[in-house]
């Protein structure tokens, strides 16, 4: 049988052509014998054209509606529309013979009797052969899967799993007691609290979640439901994003974070969403990155009048340019694209920019992120991210850029890191440019926006615990105790598009991120989602093993959004606005100036004295880590302690 199965399609539908051949004529026989109560050889020479016709009228007709074309394993009851239609032309057929032909009276019963045997045996003998080859199939490397959901999608979906060779649909799940036991497509509806008899006796390897209708709380109670059977879970996407509203093998994807944070994006706001963008030349920096990438996605489908792209990364730039250009031709856009290669500290370049094409909002996303590599390169962290910010907040003050955006992090609240301090001391200069151009009609208008952790982007954890799973471990994990928050990525880009909107200068919003996660659940949740266990004493038949590594250099336990406790709501559920200290720009100016000599003169003490004395929230949480400042000094790591500056 298994050779069966290896069989070219031709030589499967000559296979049950010939069957055809040979049951047809039977089946005729049989429906004879029905209207006669016997079968003689004076009926069998009266009927013998009609009999010998029969399948070489049928089996043409079935050719031409395709029903050899059909794929035995996975037919499904359509199949029955086009058996009757295929077994009622033949019979027409059969009977327009018969009445030009005959020599003695044919009875209309006999036709009748063969139209219903003749439906029964073609359909009955593909359905037979289904379920057989079906069994047989399962033997063969194809994994056993239960499907989460008997509704529509479901039932897509076992449709589609059987025009595969890859899983086997064996059993449905479902809450609603009404189809609980019922049979749909031949698979039986079980309750979720029949799962682990079921994974024992079919030895289901995969639960599939084809419920795409479901909040993300909902389906958050679910996978927790699921999460202690120890099997691999995957998940169907929401129904606004089946392009075709059908469900198919290529929509399951693996279990992602935001799945299990449970927290639906709210739609946004558009008057808020397109108030900076509908018909205006807009400008994002950092374009080829994470969330700079995602603000041009969103951007260009508020039809801005022109998207300008600033970016140093050749590839990053090139990367996001086709992807837009691509997009646009998608949605039928007509938007000017240009893409710049360049840095924010090429205030003139950036000016210059701004001017030619009569920027009017500026979303700067550009800056150095991953706080061990600033932690390390120190001097760059800050010539990118203040000094950055300083040159082309100037910029689009001297151009008359209505809006300006700054992309901040819940890092610069009390930072333990130079990454942080950077993003913190470029709020403060936007806050400070904001109160030196006063009330003035023409002035830019500054806001800052902070959100934790961006789920997806370059050196996200969670596509590192993914990779360190499949490779079967061990996970690395920096502190048992280490917490987070974490957003979408198009979530935060809405968010920062919406907050842009309301800044009236100098504000500092914040997103409301949710509750944070403790990083140890989230890489035990993804283990055994992935039908696999943690290693540990309680377990010691687990394969996956959690090491701690230890806290790395600048990185703090907890994250947090607002450095006081002065906030108030905006407009926007997710949206608050803060009340942060400020620093006048006259001595603001002053820090400014002394950190760039220092930077000059690589000074790295007293860049950290600086970055102490203009962010009073900062409280290192090591020493100076640059490699160039180690190596003169030969610090060892029990000595780095004793160069923190407080």
């Amino acid at each position: 049988m298994i050779s069966f199965l290896n069989l070219s399609r031709l030589h499967k539908q000559v296979i049950a052509a010939t069957a055809d051949l040979i049951l047809l004529p039977v089946t005729f026989c049989l429906a004879i014998w029905l209207r006669h109560d016997g079968l003689s050889s004076w009926l069998l020479h009266q009927y013998g054209l009609l009999i010998v016709a029969a399948p070489f009228i049928s089996i043409p007709i079935f050719i031409r509606l395709g029903l050899y074309r059909a794929v035995i394993r996975f037919i499904d009851h359509k199949i029955v529309y086009v058996v009757v239609l295929g077994v009622t032309l033949s019979v027409i057929t059969l009977g327009a013979i018969g009445t030009f032909t005959q020599t003695a009276g044919y009875s209309r019963a006999v036709f009748g009797i063969y139209w219903v045997s003749a439906i029964l045996y073609v359909a009955a003998s593909r359905f037979l052969a289904r379920g057989y080859l079906l069994r047989v199939s399962g033997i063969v490397g194809v994994v056993p899967v239960a499907i989460y959901g008997a509704g529509q999608a479901g039932t897509q979906l076992a449709s589609a799993l059987r025009a595969g060779n890859e899983y086997l649909p064996v059993a449905f799940i479902d809450d609603k007691k009404e189809l609980q036991k019922a049979t749909i497509a031949g698979i039986k509806v079980f309750d979720a609290e029949d799962l682990p008899n079921l994974i024992a006796r079919y030895k289901v390897k995969e639960i599939l979640l084809a419920m795409p209708s479901l909040s993300k709380l909902q389906q958050k109670h679910i996978l927790d439901k699921l999460e202690p059977l120890k099997v691999k879970i995957k998940v169907t996407p929401p129904i606004k994003s089946l392009i075709n509203g059908e469900l198919r093998v290529q929509d399951i994807r693996e279990v992602e974070i935001e799945d299990l944070l449970g927290r639906d994006p709210v739609e946004p706001n558009p008057e808020l969403i397109s108030a900076c963008i509908v018909d205006k030349s807009v400008m994002v920096t950092g374009a080829g990155g994470s969330i700079g990438s995602e603000l041009c996605r969103q951007i260009i489908r508020q039809r801005p009048s022109r998207l300008i792209l600033l970016e140093m990364s050749e590839y990053g730039l090139y990367a996001i340019e086709q992807e837009l250009s691509e997009l646009q031709r998608n949605i039928g856009f007509n938007i000017e694209l240009l893409p710049f290669l360049g840095s924010v500290l090429e205030t003139e370049k950036c000016a210059r920019i701004m001017r030619t094409f009569s920027v009017e909002t500026v979303y700067h996303a550009a800056a150095y992120k991953h706080v061990p590599l600033v932690e390390h390169n120190p001097i760059e962290g800050i010539r990118n991210n203040v000094f950055g910010t300083l040159s082309v907040a100037k910029a689009a003050m001297a151009s008359g850029v209505k809006s300006f955006v700054l992309i901040s992090t819940d890092k610069a609240v009390r930072p333990t890191n130079v990454m942080g301090s950077t993003k913190r001391f470029a709020e403060l200069i936007l806050q400070a440019f904001s109160r030196v151009q006063g009330k003035s009609p023409s002035k830019t208008r500054f806001c800052m926006v902070r959100f934790g952790n961006v789920l997806g982007s370059s050196g996200s954890v969670v596509p590192l615990f993914r990779k360190q799973i499949m490779a079967g471990g061990p996970i690395t994990l920096t502190h048992p105790e280490i917490t987070r928050y974490f957003m979408t990525i198009p979530e935060a880009a809405q968010l920062v598009l919406q907050a842009g909107a309301m800044g009236q200068g100098g504000d500092v919003f914040v997103l409301d991120m949710g509750e944070p996660v403790k990083i140890i659940d989230l890489a035990k949740r993804m283990v055994h989602l992935s039908g696999l266990e943690v290693l540990s004493d309680l377990t010691p038949d687990g394969t996956i093993e959690i090491n701690h590594v230890g806290l790395r250099p600048g990185e703090k336990l907890y994250e947090e959004l607002l450095i006081g406790e002065n906030v108030e709501g905006t407009e926007h559920p997710l949206i608050m606005r803060a009340q942060e200290v400020e620093i006048p720009w006259a001595i603001l100016e002053d820090l400014l100036a002394k950190l760039e000599d220092a930077c000059a003169a690589f000074e790295y003490e007293d860049i950290r004295a600086l970055l102490l004395r203009t962010v009073a929230e900062y409280s290192p949480q090591c020493g100076i880590e640059d490699f160039i400042w180690r190596a003169k000094h030969r610090i060892t790591g029990a000595d780095a302690g004793d160069v923190m500056l407080h």
